[in-house]
C-alpha cells in the first residue's frame, strides 16, 4: 500500500530542520568538542530551556529575505537614476555618512565574524541556530549599507577606502576596539556584549536617530535599508533579551558574572555612542532631536523599565549608569569640538555650527551649551572668518581601553577634564573614566595589549612620523579633498555647483552670521 506523504506543520518543520539536526557525540567528549562554553564560569545546566525568539527555518529565512532584499535594490537603482543625491538637505549630510560607513558598516562584518565563531562554541542546538541566522543577518546588513551609500561616492569625497580606514584611522579605533574586545571574549560574554548590551540596550541610540536622521535630510536610499533592516533588528533585540534570561535561569552562579559583563559593556558602548551623538546633534542639517532627548527615550526610559524587570534575577543597572545620564548634556559637544580641531586628519569635513544651528542647541541643552561650548564656538567662527581656521597638531592622550582621547569631563565640574592613571607591573596606563579604569583592572592582561594609533604613530609603525605622511600613506585620505573645513572643500563647491550657487555667496554669508 502506498503510502501517502505527510505534509508537516510547522512546528514539526522547525522542530526538524533545527533542534533535531542536533547529536549526542559517542566517540569524543562533548566537554572537548564544546571547550570554550565552560572556561567563563557560566553553568548551563539544560539546553532545551533556550527559547528561540523568531522560529524561522532555513528555507524560509532564503524566501523571505530575498523578497525584501529585492525591494530594497529597486529602490537604490532608482535612487541613483534619478540622481537622488542633489535633493539631500545639503552636503554635509554627507559626511555623517562618510562616518557611518567607515565606523558602522564595518562592525556589521565584525559582528557576522563573531556570531559565526561563537555559534560553534556551544552544545546547544537553538542557541547555535539563533548565532548561524544572526551570522548572516549581519553580513547581509555590511553589504546593503554599502550599496545604500555606494551612489554617493561617485559625487563626493572621503567614501572610497571605508574599510581599510576602519583598520587605520586614529578616532576609527573607537568602534573597532569595541568589537574587537567582545570576539576576542568568551562565546556568553560576546552575547552578552552584543546581543544583549549593544542591540537589546543600545541599539535604537544608534539606529532609530540615524535612520530618522536620513529621511529628513531627503535620503531615501538609506532610509529604505532602515526600514528592510527593522524586521531583522527587532529579532536580534528578541534574541539579546532571551540570552540574558536564559543565562539568568540556568544557575545563581552566573548572576555575579552577567552583572560584570552589563557593566563593562554598558559603559564601553556609552563611550563608542559619542560618536552618534556628535552626528545627531552636529552633522544633520536637519535635525530629528538632540543626542541627549534620544538618550532619555531610548535609555533611560526604555533602559530602566528593562533593568526593573531584571531586578527579579539579582541584575542591577549599570554601575556608571548616572555619569552617562548626567554626560548626555556634554558629550556631543566635546565630541565636535575635537574633531573640529582635528579635522586635518578624518576622512570627512568639519565646520562651526552656523547662527540658528547654534540656537538650536542653545534651546536643547540649555543648562550646560551656553555656559560651556558655545562662547568657544564663536570664538573659532570668528578665527576662521579671519582667515586663522584652527587645527591642533598635537597628538591627544588616549584612553587605554575605549581609545577615545581624554576629552571628557567630570560629572561635578564640567571645566574639569576626567583623568585617571593607574601603575600595572611597571608601566603608567591612563583612562579617561573610573568606567574604563575598571575594566582594564578586571582584564590588565587583555588591555596592556591594545593597539593605540597614537602609541603607534609615535614610535614610527604607521608609516611616517608627522601628520600629514600618516593621514596620506597610512590612512588612504587625500589630504585637501577628503579632510579639512568644509567651507571651501570640493565638496562644498560640487554641492553648490548643483544648486546653482558660487562658493563665494556662501563664504560671505559665512563670514556674516561670524560677525
Amino acid at each position: 500500500m502506498a503510502v501517502k506523504n505527510k505534509k508537516l506543520n510547522l512546528k514539526d518543520k522547525y522542530q526538524y530542520l533545527t533542534r533535531d539536526m542536533s547529536w549526542e557525540p559517542t566517540y569524543q567528549k562533548k566537554e572537548d568538542i564544546y571547550p570554550d562554553e565552560r572556561f567563563e564560569g557560566i553553568k548551563i545546566t539544560d539546553w532545551s530551556q533556550w527559547e528561540d525568539p523568531f522560529r524561522l527555518t532555513m528555507d524560509a529565512y532564503w524566501k523571505y529575505q530575498a523578497e525584501k532584499e529585492k525591494k530594497l535594490y529597486a529602490i537604490f537603482d532608482a535612487f541613483a537614476q534619478n540622481n537622488g543625491h542633489q535633493n539631500i538637505s545639503d552636503a554635509r549630510y554627507v559626511n555623517a555618512l562618510k562616518l557611518f560607513l567607515s565606523g558602522v558598516s564595518p562592525l556589521e562584518h565584525a559582528a557576522y565574524q563573531g556570531y559565526a565563531k561563537v555559534g560553534r562554541q556551544f552544545s546547544g542546538a537553538g542557541a547555535r541556530v539563533a548565532c548561524q541566522m544572526q551570522a548572516i543577518d549581519e553580513l547581509r546588513h555590511s553589504q546593503t549599507q554599502q550599496h545604500a551609500m555606494s551612489h554617493y561616492n561617485k559625487h563626493f569625497n572621503g567614501l572610497h577606502d571605508a574599510a581599510h580606514m576602519h583598520d587605520r584611522v586614529w578616532f576609527l579605533s573607537v568602534p573597532k576596539s569595541f568589537f574587537d574586545d567582545a570576539r576576542s571574549a568568551g562565546p556568553f560574554e560576546f552575547l552578552t556584549a552584543i546581543s544583549f548590551s549593544f542591540e537589546y540596550v543600545l541599539t535604537n541610540l544608534l539606529f532609530v536617530p540615524f535612520m530618522s536622521g536620513a529621511a529628513y535630510n531627503g535620503d531615501m536610499a538609506t532610509v529604505t535599508f532602515g526600514f528592510s533592516a527593522q524586521s531583522d533588528e527587532a529579532r536580534h533585540m528578541t534574541l539579546g533579551l532571551e540570552v540574558i534570561k536564559f543565562i539568568l535561569e540556568q544557575h545563581e552562579d552566573n548572576v555575579p558574572i552577567v552583572q560584570q559583563w552589563i557593566d563593562k559593556w554598558f559603559w564601553r558602548g556609552f563611550r563608542l555612542l559619542s560618536l552618534v551623538g556628535m552626528m545627531m546633534d552636529y552633522m544633520l542639517p536637519n535635525k530629528v532631536m538632540s543626542w541627549a532627548e534620544a538618550w532619555e527615550v531610548y535609555y533611560e526610559q526604555n533602559g530602566g523599565a528593562l533593568f526593573k524587570d531584571l531586578e527579579r534575577y539579582g541584575i542591577r543597572p549599570p554601575k556608571y549608569q548616572d555619569i552617562a545620564n548626567d554626560a548626555k548634556n556634554h558629550v556631543s559637544h566635546q565630541a565636535w569640538a575635537t574633531f573640529y580641531q582635528y579635522g586635518h586628519a578624518t576622512n570627512f569635513h568639519t565646520w562651526m555650527p552656523e547662527k540658528e544651528e547654534l540656537d538650536w542647541l542653545s534651546e536643547k541643552y540649555p543648562d550646560t551649551f551656553d555656559k560651556y561650548y558655545r562662547p568657544r564656538f564663536e570664538h573659532w567662527a570668528k578665527e576662521h572668518a579671519e582667515g586663522r581656521r584652527f587645527y591642533n597638531n598635537t597628538l591627544p592622550q588616549l584612553c587605554q581601553v575605549c581609545q577615545i582621547p581624554t576629552i571628557f569631563t567630570e560629572k561635578d565640574d564640567p571645566s574639569m577634564l576626567s583623568h585617571r592613571q593607574i601603575e600595572h607591573e611597571g608601566e603608567r596606563y591612563h583612562f579617561c573614566s573610573d568606567g574604563c579604569c575598571d575594566i582594564f583592572k578586571n582584564e590588565p592582561e587583555k588591555y596592556v595589549q591594545a593597539w593605540l594609533p597614537v602609541h603607534q604613530i609615535y614610535q614610527g609603525n604607521c608609516e611616517g612620523g608627522d601628520v600629514e605622511t600618516v593621514v596620506s600613506k597610512y590612512y588612504h585620505i587625500n589630504i585637501g579633498e577628503d579632510n579639512f573645513d568644509y567651507v571651501g572643500s570640493p565638496d562644498q563647491k560640487r554641492w553648490l555647483a548643483i544648486k546653482g550657487k558660487s562658493s563665494e555667496e556662501k563664504t560671505e554669508s559665512a563670514k556674516q552670521d561670524a560677525a
